[in-house]
């Protein structure tokens, strides 16, 4: 909780720690109407490829985005390259940004399973990016390993099971929030809520958590052979496993979709920042036609109650009347008051063909290149659009637009399950071609939530100079009332303004700045966090990197 001497004194270690970042100012605005002056941004090293895997001999070498609370305290997920074995190191880690501790591990390849665990396994990987409490220090990541557990079926014959499930430390050690172990009589308390004996079959994406010992997640499962989804909330005790309560539903598809007779078809994993949840469900995933974001509290157990933030065929702000959302986001980024998203609207789109990687999971890449061996031909909305939604006051703004400054949101990569291995780098949903958006809001950047100032940091791609070519980046705007963006980081850019060890081998000139990520929870407080990849693959740099945002920078006002 945010209360007590000792919560104290991490805000103010946070606060002294803020203050001393050596921000400066300069000009760098996007917008061809606005000419505010933007942040230089002054950067801190997190982790990189000079950094020793804690535990080990080898060195990190990829990142994952990074998720951070208002402390500084930053998780993370990291490998390196593999070794004699062949097995690269592969983990969750944090470090506390504030007291500039040594990365520590959370959990990795030689980590056991906490309980249940009869079978001595340890983990295998954590398929998605990890996240963290705004106010607390504790983390949550999904995990794959080897089956935990072994029982007796009722006719005497052993069985096995357990092979993921949501790991988190509210009280210190690693424990099992959630399992796929809901059969086994003995864990009736992690099956699906409301339907005794039926397991989990897989935690999809990421899971949130919040008020220090609950998560937040979307949950699939089976039911007479039908396929179901969900989005739920276990508090935790300080007890094996989190103790003997079960999951509480927040929606799932049974759920009827807040102002109509239809039930959820989809739903997303949740955000979540105090006593409530944001999350995005639809009744067609691909094709929306009711649904859109929603509210939940996570303190009536019995209710269900939903409230509709932002829907599909609700107005677009800024646009002309009967212009609406017909595609809104699964990845929404709540800090207790201010929600952002992405959004689409009208039928115009433009063709774009995506190519299978040479890099990442092998049998995935094998099976990419068999399904598209020409690439893969789609579309994407040619209007589309990052928005901030207060849900204090109702209100809805545009952030940032196709058009003037830039050409898309949307990034794509093919994930999943590849049929006939048993295994998912992704969220053991059928391997295919998935589109996501990226974007992390706070409202804290001025230390309160009480008025109506926020920052906002999305990627997006653009066009820049005159040759026309395509840039992607992470940009950063504040609001209300303002329309001009700073650029955070983008491709192109001198990766030494990032990381000072960004220096080619051979040449000593600087890395030229690749890639760019950015997650819904990193950006907390006045923390930013982001990863980035310098250089090529003969002579490249890669790391997580922090920055502090100062409160005023666009000369903003309240409303």
């Amino acid at each position: 909780m945010r209360s007590g001497s000792a919560r104290r004194a991490r805000r103010a270690v946070f606060l002294l720690a803020t203050a001393g970042l050596g921000l400066q100012f300069g000009i760098g605005d996007l917008s061809a109407q606005v000419t505010a002056p933007n942040p230089t941004f002054t950067w801190q090293v997190v982790v990189n490829n000079g950094v020793v895997v804690p535990g080990d001999t080898r060195s990190f070498n990829s990142y994952n985005q990074p998720s951070v609370n208002v402390d500084g305290l930053v998780v993370f997920r990291a490998r390196s390259k593999g070794g004699a074995s062949g097995q690269p190191a592969h983990g969750v880690y944090l470090r506390d940004m504030a007291l500039k501790t040594n990365v520590v591990r959370l959990f990795d390849r030689r980590t056991l399973v906490p309980d249940p665990n009869n079978l001595g396994a340890a983990f295998t990987e954590p398929p998605s990016f990890p996240r963290i409490d705004m106010w607390s220090a504790t983390a949550a990541s999904r995990a794959n390993h080897r089956p935990t557990w072994r029982y007796l079926l009722t006719d005497g014959t052993e069985s096995r099971a357990g092979t993921s499930g949501i790991y988190t430390n509210p009280f210190g050690e690693l424990m099992t929030g959630a399992s796929v172990l809901g059969a086994v009589p003995t864990f009736g308390f992690f099956a699906v809520p409301d339907i005794d004996g039926l397991r989990f079959d897989v935690f999809p994406g990421a899971p949130a958590v919040t008020d220090t010992n609950t998560i937040v997640f979307k949950g699939n499962y089976t039911q007479a052979s039908v396929a179901h989804t969900g989005v739920y909330y276990r508090e935790l005790a300080d007890a094996p496993a989190g103790g003997a309560a079960p999951a509480v539903v927040i929606a799932n598809t049974e759920t009827l979709i807040p102002g109509s007779r239809t039930p959820f078809g989809s739903t997303a994993p949740p955000s979540a920042a105090g006593r409530r949840a944001v999350f995005a469900g639809f009744d067609n995933e691909e094709h929306p036609t009711k649904g859109g974001i929603y509210l939940a509290p996570l303190d009536d157990h019995s209710k269900r109650r939903l409230t509709a933030l932002v829907g599909i065929g609700d107005p677009v702000p800024g646009e002309r009347k009967r212009v609406v959302f017909n595609r809104l986001g699964e990845g929404v980024s709540f800090d207790g008051r201010f929600v952002a998203f992405w959004g689409a609207w009208g039928s115009e789109v433009r063709s774009l063909t995506l190519y299978c990687g040479e890099e990442g999971n092998a049998e995935r890449v094998a099976y990419c290149l068999q399904q598209y061996p020409a690439g893969f031909t789609t579309t994407v909305p040619k209007h589309q659009g990052i928005f901030v939604h207060d849900i204090r006051n109702g209100r809805t703004v545009a952030v940032a637009k196709t058009g003037a400054n830039f050409d898309d949101f949307l990034y794509w990569n093919f994930s999943g399950m590849v049929p006939g291995t048993g295994s998912s780098d992704d969220d053991g949903e059928p391997a295919r071609w998935r589109a996501a958006t990226f974007v992390a809001v706070s409202g804290l950047v001025d230390g309160k939530l009480t008025d109506a100032n926020y920052h906002v940091a999305f990627k997006g791609r653009r066009v820049e100079g005159v040759a026309g070519d395509s840039v992607d980046g992470i940009y950063l705007a504040a609001g209300p009332g303002t329309t001009s963006f700073a650029v955070v980081c983008q491709t192109g850019m001198d990766g030494t303004l990032f990381d000072a060890a960004a220096i080619d081998p051979l040449s000593q000139t600087p890395l030229p700045v690749t890639t760019v990520g950015i997650e819904r929870d990193g950006f907390r407080g006045r923390w930013l966090t982001i990863n980035a990849s310098m250089g090529t693959e003969d002579a490249g740099w890669a790391g997580i990197y922090l920055t502090g945002v100062p409160e005023r920078w666009l000369g903003r006002t309240s409303s």
